[in-house]
Order: structure tokens, then sequence, then C-alpha cells
């Protein structure tokens, strides 16, 4: 079958045909890809053809795709057992090591998502200090929890709307949503609301509207203003754990968060996530404290197995100090093309994630994302896509650069883009 076959008969059965929307390739137009295999840095879909992959199950896969040395692990647990609904030494073992890595985290509760890890650190977060209101930020996805489905207000300190059917209004009361890296409206926040304020949640490096970096200051004004008002910080590092620093982003900028929500890499490419942090908080989760959280494969001895496998690994000297200069090889190569030809575009990256932008610099805001030529990435995604080289299908996505991508990739990614510059992207008709 060839992906286009593949798609119909999918949505017959499935809404829009795919499990997670962005799969969909609504934003940039055309027909999903449907994959059968993986190596590596490359994909292979359903026609035979081969992709450079620099989507990486969304960040999982930072050492590469079926690593020897997780598949091996993941086999083993797999003979012993898929699942038992019961504690296993493993999962203690994945703990210590969470702790060990992450010195912010004291106690840490395994879950099967990110936006399992989330839900449970907003609940916590308010079930620790008696009050209701949560901060995040424009642009900042925390994952599906009705609480965090929330877009920004008409002004600088309204309260947020629901972003999705299904939201009660009364929920989304309860969060107030900010521009990002705007110092001014966090200060000011909390001089109107800080008895109100629970938690402020927030993707360190945001990855989730492209990738924009904090800005001076702003981590440390979160941090400041959490302290003095008796909020928690909350650093949803789903995406930027083990990928911008072996501790973190929280350990690349120092800052020390109350609590702290892993995923991705920590289950090496299977359902793995944790909530984690200081310890008297940690404790307020049942059996031990009132805030109530559960569930039946939390602690999957497959994901255990595959995510202890990929730490231990991605803790060898250098080897993410190897992976960041290989994404920025990639970063610098593609800005360079970029200008030869003439093309209003950056690209910048931060440890093993990168962004695109079709606009003269990189953003720092929401606002300043939306203002990137949408149309003209569309058009660079799909000649890329048909020379073989797989990005996120939405300009609104950070990419990801595995321990798997050596100088051929990057040179044969380069090669392409310096096509698609030249060429004015591809065909106008195909981002539509």
């Amino acid at each position: 079958m060839n992906n286009e076959t593949l798609y119909q008969r999918a949505q017959r059965v499935i809404p829009g045909g795919v499990n997670s929307p962005v799969r969909a390739f609504r934003a940039v137009g055309g027909t999903p890809r449907f994959f059968e295999r993986a190596a590596g840095a490359h994909l292979w879909d359903a026609e035979g053809r081969r992709y450079i992959d620099y989507v990486g199950s969304w960040g999982a896969m930072l050492l590469g795709h079926t690593h020897p040395t997780v598949v091996a692990a993941v086999e083993a647990a797999a003979a012993r057992g898929l699942s038992y609904g019961a504690p296993t030494a493993q999962e203690t073992v994945l703990a210590e090591r969470l702790c060990e890595l992450l010195p912010s985290i004291e106690r840490v509760r395994l879950v099967s998502s990110g936006t399992e890890a989330t839900m449970t650190a907003i609940r916590l977060a308010r079930g620790f200090t008696g009050r209701n209101l949560i901060v995040k930020f424009e642009g900042c996805y925390h994952g599906h929890a009705d609480a965090l489905l929330v877009k920004a207000g008409s002004g600088a300190l309204t309260f947020g709307h629901p972003s999705s059917a299904g939201v009660p209004a009364e929920t989304a009361a309860h969060t107030l949503v900010l521009a990002y890296n705007d110092i001014d409206a966090v200060r000011d926040a909390f001089r109107q609301r800080g008895a109100e304020i629970a938690g402020v949640i927030v993707e360190p490096v945001a990855g989730n509207m492209n990738l924009v970096l904090p800005a001076a200051g702003f981590l440390e004004a979160l941090r400041t203003e959490c302290t003095n008002r008796g909020a928690l910080l909350i650093f949803d590092e789903v995406m930027t754990g083990f990928r911008v620093a072996l501790g973190g982003a929280q350990a690349r900028y120092s800052i020390r968060p109350e609590l702290t929500t892993l995923g991705k890499v920590i289950g090496g490419g299977l359902p793995l996530a944790a909530v984690g942090g200081r310890r008297d908080i940690m404790e307020k989760l049942a059996p031990l404290g009132p805030v109530y959280q559960a569930g039946t494969l939390s602690g999957n001895p497959l994901a255990v197995a595959a995510g202890l496998a990929t730490l231990q690994l991605v803790a060898e000297p250098r080897l993410l100090e190897r992976i960041e200069a290989t994404t920025r090889a990639l970063v610098e190569g593609l800005n360079a093309e970029a200008r030869k030809a003439g093309v209003a575009f950056c690209a910048q990256s931060i440890g093993s994630m990168f962004g695109l932008y079709f606009r003269a610099a990189p953003p720092q805001s929401y606002a300043q994302v939306m203002e990137s030529d949408r149309e003209r990435f569309n058009r660079f995604f799909h000649a890329m896509l048909d020379a073989g080289v797989y990005l996120a299908p939405s300009a609104y996505e950070a990419g990801f650069v595995s321990a798997a991508h050596g100088e051929a990739e990057i040179d044969a990614t380069l090669a392409a883009a310096r096509r698609a510059f030249t060429q004015g992207s591809g065909s106008p008709d195909r981002g539509r």
C-alpha cells in the first residue's frame, strides 16, 4: 500500500486518520507518511522511501532509532513479563538515577505520558499551596489536561479562555496566561494576584511554538517571584530534559524549580514520563498525602528498561557535547545556504534542539513566531520531504538531532536545503 491509500483507510476508523493531531499534515498540506521501520537517523515509509529524521518521535529518540543496547534491554524485560501492576526493583533504580541527574528532584513518581506528568504537577501545586491560580505562557504546550488547554485572554492580566471545545470556562478561569519572555507581565501578575497563585508552569526553553529561547533574566524573574510569593515553580522539561543538558534546562540555566516534569528521552521511545521535585511537596501525593494520582501502567517494566538503558548511554562522556556540535553544524549550514540564496530565513539551536524560521531574526515570543512566513515554510517542508528529509510537519515545532546523525546526514540535509532555497522552496500549491 502507498501512503495515500493508508491515509484514506485510516480516516474511515480513526478521527482525522491519526492518533495525534499534528501527524495529519493539516498545517502543511499533503499526505502524511506512514512509517514501517527506523534505524539510526533514518525512517522508511510504506512505499520504501528513506528519510533523514529530524522529528525523532518528537524528541524521544536522542540516541537514534532502534539502538541495539536499548532494544536488547526491552527484549530482556519483555521476556520476563510485559506488565505487573505492582512494584519492581527497576522502577527504583530509574527513580534513583533521575534524582542523581537532576538535584532538584528529591522524590519522583513515574507515569505514562507528559500530559499525566504536568496534570499531576498542577494538582500538586494546588494541593500543596491551597491556592487555585496557575500561570502559564502563551505558546507553551503542557499536554492536553483541561487546565492547560488555555489561550491568552484579551489583556495582559486577564484570565485565559478555553482553546479546546470541551474545556469548561470555569476551569480556564483558574489559569492566567502571560506572554513568554515578558518579565514585566510576570511581575505585574504577582503584584496583583500573588496571593492566589499556586504555581507557574513553563517550558524553560519553549519547543511547542517552534524553538524560543528564554530571554536574559526571564527564568530568574520566575524564580524570584515564586520564591517571594510562596508559589511553586514548575519546569516542564518533557522536551528539554537531557536534550539541552544532562541535568536539563535547569542545569544549563542554574535555576532550581520546586517541581519538574520529564518525558520523551526517559522512555527511550516507549511511553514513560515522570513528575519529581522537593520531598515535602512530593510527599503530598497518595498514598502519603491527600493529592491523588494513580496509573495502571505507571512504571511499566518495558518502558523502564528502555529508559534506564537510554540514560546510561546518554551520560557517557562528551556524548551530549557531540550531538550539540552536530546540531550547531546543521543550523550554521542552513543559515549559510539561506544567505547565499537571499532568503529571509534564520535558524538557531540549543543542545540537540533546533528551530527554523522564515523571518529575519529568531523569535522571542509567540507573537513573533506568528509573524513568520508560514506558507514559505510549508513549501520548504515539502521540498525537503521530496528530497528525503523529514522535518516536523508544522512551522510551530522544534526539530531534534540524535547521536546517530553524522556528517553524511548533515551534508545531505544542507544539499537538499540549498535546492529548496534556490528553487523557491517548492511548488506553492503543495503547502496549502
